[in-house]
């Protein structure tokens, strides 16, 4: 029998069998896996809702609007992951916000930030993904009823050859279809046991649309390690992460930002300064955006919504 042949069934008997757990996704065997392997930290809410999303509306069952879903993936951050990637998207469609210096990252300064909206898509159990097809063009754009000749399938087509492209010199990347793999990927990039690792997502509503305003940091906390792993969400019919080290030294941290001009609940996003750019590529916006060059300040950025960041506990908590 063709593995796709066997997809519905999976999708229904994984959905039956946890639906109640709904939205913390306990007792999900994502949710197990996680707990087993980074005790100690709690699955991010983001994570365990699109984990229950691939649970209860699965775009395997559920065809969404793939279109518009992708879309809002599309780039400039598909290629604004790290310095070392062609393909830069114009400075100008850059965020404000999204880059920023180190000197910034303090109590009490502000910064100008904006992040439009993203519709993310969810994640698959585990036995799921590993039937569905990746590697295949073909075969995504059928199972998943895209028109070959559609923007949603050049962006497919563009996750899949970035995806299978190598990594640059010295550096780590792999493209992951599930969170158990998304997981595992990172720890071996850092290069210790999961039981010493950590993972955090920046906190902010739904969808991850922050208004263009004035911010002000409240507050700023440290995250262990001096190597990181970023795992950035990619354009595809479901979510699929691509994780990713420099292998050079970074800083992290979570900073609390409140809007200046009014009144709305605070956020907290994950934020990691990149501390040695010196093989970065000089085309990179971040230079000309924070006034830098190759191997010059650090180049600092947040973690977009549903993106995730690891490092390694330092045993200081």
């Amino acid at each position: 029998m063709h593995p796709l042949a066997l997809l519905p069934v999976l999708v229904v008997a994984a959905g039956a069998a946890v639906a109640r757990a709904h939205p913390a996704a306990a007792g999900t065997p994502a949710a197990r896996f996680w707990e087993e392997a980074l005790p100690g930290t709690p699955m991010p809410k983001v994570i365990a809702d699109l984990v229950q999303k691939g649970m209860d509306h699965s775009p395997l069952v559920e065809h969404y609007p793939i279109n518009s879903a992708l879309n809002t993936q599309r780039d400039p951050f598909w290629t604004l992951i790290y310095g070392n990637h062609g393909g830069f998207a114009d400075k100008a469609k850059v965020p404000p916000g999204l880059f920023f210096n180190q000197a910034q990252v303090h109590v009490g300064g502000t910064m100008n930030v904006s992040f439009p909206p993203v519709l993310v898509p969810a994640i698959l159990p585990r036995d799921v993904a590993g039937t569905v097809p990746f590697s295949n063009l073909t075969d995504v754009l059928s199972v998943f009823n895209i028109a070959p000749s559609s923007a949603a399938a050049a962006m497919v087509n563009n996750t899949l050859s970035r995806c299978q492209a190598p990594a640059p010199a010295g550096e780590q990347k792999t493209c992951t279809t599930s969170l158990e793999a998304t997981v595992q990927s990172a720890v071996r990039m850092l290069g210790t046991s999961s039981h010493s690792a950590w993972a955090v997502t920046s906190k902010i509503r739904a969808g991850g649309g922050l208004p263009l305003q004035p911010y002000v940091i409240e507050a700023v906390r440290p995250l262990d390690g001096d190597r990181h792993v970023g795992c950035h969400i990619v354009p595809f019919p479901y979510a699929v992460y691509q994780c990713h080290s420099t292998g050079q030294p970074s800083t992290a941290y979570m900073v609390s930002l409140r809007r200046l001009r009014e009144h709305g609940p605070g956020i907290a996003m994950a934020a990691i300064c990149h501390l040695n750019t010196s093989s970065w590529n000089p085309a990179y916006p971040a230079f000309e955006i924070l006034h830098t060059k190759p191997g010059g300040a650090p180049v600092c950025h947040f973690m977009r919504y549903a993106n995730m960041l690891f490092g390694v506990k330092t045993g200081k908590a």
